[in-house]
C-alpha cells in the first residue's frame, strides 16, 4: 500500500503536531514495513529530529512539483494522482479540496475542537479559516480519527458528524518516555538545567488555555521544600503569571526552562515528584501520558479529556480551584503509598496507549477504508 501523508507539521513542528506526526509515520513505518509512507510539505525544516524521521527506512519526502500558494490546500491532488497513492490521511484537521473526487480515498485525524469551545483564545479570521477546515474534511473525508472520546463528542455536537463515521484512535508519546534514564543521565541533565533536588512538573506551552496560573496560587500553600519547574515556550499570558510570582513572593520556587532538548525531557519527568497539569482544555493531554510512562503521579484538571489520558487512579481537580489544586497536590506528597500506588496503577493503564496497539487499530482503519473504497 502507498500511503501519503500531509506533511506539513512533520516536516516543520518539534512540538505538539509535529511529535504526533513523525511518531505515527515512523511507528506505521517501523510496524508494518511492507507499505510505502509518503510525506507532501511544501518545505522542510532543516533540524536534526526531522532529517532522522525522513531518513527513516520506508518514508519518502516529496516537495511540490508545482510549488503554489494553495498547493496543500488543493494542488496536492495531481502529484497524489501522478505517485498512485492507495490512501491519503489528513494529520491535523485538514484534507485537499476535492480530495473525494480524486478517486483516492481520505482519512482526517481531528485533534480538538478548542477553537469551538473556546473561540476567545483565536482571533476572528483564524476561526474562521479553522472551522471551515475542519467542517469540510469532515464532510468528504471517508474516515475521521478523534484522540480521544471528548473529541468524538465535540465532532458529533458541532457539525452534526455520523458517530459511525468516526474512529477513537488514541496517541502514545516518544518511545524514550517508556525506559528509565540512567542515574548519570539524569545527573547531567539535574546540573545543566540547574534542576531542584525535589519538584513538581509542569509541562506545555505558557498560554492561557493551560491554566498555569491556577497552579502558581495553588503554590503558597503546597509544601515548601518543592520548587515548581515549568517546561514550555512562553506567550503573552506568561505576562501574567509572573506578575502573581512577584505579587506571591515565589521567585525562588519556581523554574522557567524553555528550548530544552526533546531528549532531556524524558530524565526531567523522571526526576519529578509529582506532575501537574490544570489545563482548561485538551484533545488528548500527551504530557499525562510522558508522565505516566516516566512512573510519576499526575494530578489533572477535569472538564476535557484529561481523565481518560489519566485514568482513575491519578488525581483530579477542577481547574480553577486553586485551594482544591494545593490539596491534591499535598496529598501526593504527603502520603508515600497513595504516591507509589499511583506510579504502579499509571504505569499499568497507560500500556492501552502502547505504540503496537495504536498503529495497529490505525491500520485497521486504513485497510478498512480502501476495501471499502474498492467494493
Amino acid at each position: 500500500m502507498k500511503i501519503g501523508f500531509d506533511g506539513k507539521r512533520a516536516t516543520n513542528n518539534l512540538t505538539g503536531l509535529g511529535n504526533y506526526s513523525r511518531s505515527l509515520i515512523a511507528q506505521l513505518a517501523e510496524f508494518f514495513p511492507q507499505n510505502q509512507y509518503f510525506v507532501y510539505s511544501q518545505k522542510v525544516k532543516e533540524h536534526p529530529q526531522i532529517r532522522h524521521f525522513l531518513n527513516a527506512r520506508g518514508i519518502r519526502s516529496r516537495l511540490p512539483d508545482q510549488p503554489g500558494l494553495f498547493w496543500r490546500t488543493s494542488g496536492i491532488k495531481k502529484q497524489l494522482i501522478k505517485e498512485n497513492i492507495d490512501l491519503f490521511h489528513g494529520l491535523s484537521h485538514e484534507v485537499p479540496l476535492g480530495i473525494q473526487n480524486s478517486g483516492i480515498p481520505s482519512i482526517v485525524t481531528i485533534h480538538d475542537l478548542i477553537f469551538l469551545k473556546f473561540p476567545h483564545y483565536f482571533g476572528r479570521i483564524d476561526r474562521f479559516i479553522y472551522r471551515l477546515k475542519a467542517k469540510y474534511s469532515c464532510k468528504h473525508a471517508d474516515k475521521i480519527i478523534a484522540i480521544s472520546e471528548c473529541t468524538k463528542r465535540d465532532i458529533i455536537e458541532f457539525f452534526h458528524t455520523d458517530p459511525n463515521k468516526i474512529e477513537v484512535i488514541y496517541q502514545s508519546c516518544d518511545d524514550s518516555f517508556k525506559s528509565p534514564a540512567s542515574e548519570e543521565t539524569k545527573q547531567g541533565v539535574r546540573i545543566k538545567n540547574h534542576l531542584p533536588s525535589r519538584y513538581i512538573l509542569n509541562v506545555g506551552t505558557v498560554e492561557t488555555r493551560k491554566n498555569l496560573l491556577t497552579l502558581i496560587k495553588a503554590l503558597p500553600q503546597v509544601h515548601p521544600d518543592y520548587q515548581l519547574v515549568v517546561v514550555g515556550k512562553r506567550t503573552p499570558y506568561a505576562d501574567l503569571v509572573y506578575q502573581e510570582i512577584e505579587r506571591l513572593g515565589l521567585k525562588d520556587r519556581v523554574l522557567f526552562l524553555q528550548n530544552v532538548p526533546f531528549d532531556e525531557l524524558p530524565s526531567i519527568y523522571q526526576m519529578a515528584d509529582a506532575f501537574v497539569y490544570p489545563s482548561l482544555y485538551e484533545g488528548f493531554g500527551i504530557p499525562i501520558i510522558e508522565a505516566l510512562y516516566s512512573g510519576i503521579p499526575v494530578i489533572a484538571a477535569t472538564g476535557s479529556c484529561l481523565e481518560e489520558a489519566g485514568g482513575e487512579d491519578s488525581l483530579y481537580v477542577s481547574p480553577l480551584d486553586h485551594t482544591a489544586l494545593a490539596s491534591g497536590i499535598n496529598t501526593v506528597l504527603n502520603t508515600p503509598a497513595l504516591a507509589e500506588k499511583m506510579k504502579i496503577k499509571g504505569l499499568e493503564y497507560v500500556q492501552k496507549f502502547n505504540t503496537k496497539v495504536i498503529t495497529q487499530d490505525l491500520m485497521n482503519v486504513y485497510n478498512q477504508v480502501l476495501s471499502t473504497h474498492q467494493k
